[in-house]
């Protein structure tokens, strides 16, 4: 049985967690920050999880996360 390869974009957007779910980083944060407000860039801050929907798929990119 060969070796599977890793999606190397998404091993650069997704992180393992514990439980076996994903976490991921929230857009919006790379430009046009003038507009946006305090609050909302350092609530864009925190990683948040992958949906549920989302985690086969990302699973199968990541074979050996």
């Amino acid at each position: 049985m060969p070796k599977i390869k890793t999606n190397r974009g998404a091993a650069k957007r997704f992180k393992k967690t514990i439980a076996g779910g994903f976490k991921r980083g929230q857009s919006h944060r790379r430009h046009i920050l003038t507009k946006k407000s305090t609050k909302r860039k350092r609530q864009l801050r925190s990683p948040i999880t992958l949906h549920a929907a989302d985690v086969r798929s990302a699973r199968r990119m990541l074979p050996y996360c």
